[in-house]
């Protein structure tokens, strides 16, 4: 994986912002993404295996950082399947994680999975496994972009990184090798 999957960034404002996605001269939404940094990391495979895999290492890292992470998806099913990886990924790894509830806190659990629930308090990392641009993007300084060689997650992909540049962030691209 490429050295800059770090997670060094640390979590910013909370303005309650609900969508990413304004008008262009929404200032909450330019607020919200003001020093956002977004990298997409890009698989040549097109299994959701590896992608998942590669969000758990993610999440791992960003707990051996000692950082606070949050796994975005929208999905119920995959995420589900995501929880259950983060215990097998690896021989030896362990990432404390937890489903996020009303009583779930990153100061208990470092790495929170959300089925569309916005975090109650900042996060260093989200990671996105979503279609869409999370909605909580004023909850955090980084977001991870996972995209495999599926077709349609591609496309979801472009539309997501086209967002971000529309709401003038640039995401940089790191291509991984399995």
């Amino acid at each position: 994986m490429h050295d800059s999957a770090g997670t060094s960034d640390s979590a910013a404002s909370s303005d309650g912002s609900s969508s990413p996605l304004g008008s262009s001269g929404d200032s909450q939404a330019s607020h919200a993404v003001e020093g956002l940094r977004v990298d997409f990391y890009i698989l040549d495979e097109s299994s959701a295996g590896a992608r998942l895999k590669l969000a758990c290492r993610l999440a791992e890292k960003a707990y051996l950082a000692a950082q606070t992470a949050l796994v975005w998806h929208t999905d119920a099913e995959e995420l589900k399947a995501f929880d259950d990886l983060l215990w097998t990924f690896m021989d030896g790894s362990f990432v404390p994680h937890e489903m996020l509830t009303a009583g779930a806190s990153s100061e208990d659990t470092p790495v929170l999975l959300s089925a569309g629930t916005a975090p109650p308090a900042d996060i260093d990392i989200i990671i996105n496994l979503a279609p869409e641009v999370p909605t909580c993007l004023s909850r955090t300084r980084r977001i991870a972009e996972i995209i495999d060689g599926d077709d349609s997650r591609r496309r979801a992909g472009r539309a997501r990184f086209k967002a971000y540049r529309d709401l003038g962030i640039q995401p940089a691209s790191h291509n991984v090798r399995a």
